[in-house]
């Protein structure tokens, strides 16, 4: 169990996606009802529909919304969205897993390979970049939650692999088939989570300064923009100092 560690949270920039409200609520409605098709339309009887609507309540979804999206699913008239997953690279080599939910592969592809293509980067073939990638269960908790050893401790008891902590918060990372069961154990001492998800974690990660880190950002902000994407990885890693000159 490591401590500590100047791990960021690398899906994209601190606080970026936060501050994306357009089209926010629709990826999470999207991802709550096709949770509800997989499973039960019961949060508390299915851990995927349940960790959907918990983010959707984090980013101050109203109810209404969440059940809207939960019957959609139960109705039967629903799109039939798939999962599809994206590799490639930007800037500096860096290595992106773009997580997309889509009821048209062609659209979404098309839409993929541009953003690359127009922000220094290009689109791999399937299995690419993931080998560099460990696929993780990932469970956030804000600062608020405690300090550093508390969280720890909260942790271990869990079951947990790993906590990464800095002021902006805690990550908890677990085997993907164990995530559920070490979120619920958490609850009792932690309350709920921030997010609980699966997550694509770089055993190894490439330091990016200078230009680069603009022309990264734009396309990272590209992806996360598109309808379609739920969810955008790196093995980036940028300075405090270098994501300040970005204004």
């Amino acid at each position: 169990m490591a401590g500590h560690s100047k791990f960021k949270n690398i899906m994209h920039r601190k606080g970026a996606q936060d501050k994306k409200r357009s089209g926010m609520f629709s990826k999470l409605s999207r991802e709550i009802t096709v949770a509800a098709k997989m499973g039960l339309p019961d949060p508390d009887m299915n851990p995927r529909l349940r960790a959907a609507v918990n983010a959707a309540k984090a980013q101050s979804m109203p109810k209404d919304n969440i059940q809207r999206a939960i019957d959609k699913a139960s109705k039967g008239d629903a799109e039939n969205y798939e999962e599809v997953r994206y590799e490639g690279y930007g800037p500096n080599g860096v290595a992106i897993i773009v997580e997309a939910l889509t009821d048209n592969r062609n659209r979404t592809a098309t839409n993929i390979r541009t953003a690359f293509s127009k922000n220094g980067g290009n689109l791999g073939a399937s299995g690419s970049v993931s080998h560099g990638f460990e696929r993780l269960g990932l469970i956030e908790y804000p600062a608020s939650a405690g300090d550093e050893d508390k969280v720890m401790e909260a942790a271990i008891e869990a079951g947990a692999d790993d906590v990464q902590s800095d002021e902006d918060g805690h990550q908890i990372w677990t085997q993907t088939d164990g995530m559920h069961d070490v979120a619920k154990a958490l609850e009792a001492t932690l309350g709920e989570a921030e997010a609980v998800k699966l997550a694509w974690k770089p055993t190894l990660t490439t330091e990016v300064s200078g230009d680069s880190v603009a022309t990264l950002m734009k396309l990272v902000d590209a992806l996360e923009d598109d309808d379609d994407v739920q969810t955008v990885w790196g093995n980036y890693d940028i300075s405090d100092e270098e994501l300040a000159k970005l204004g």
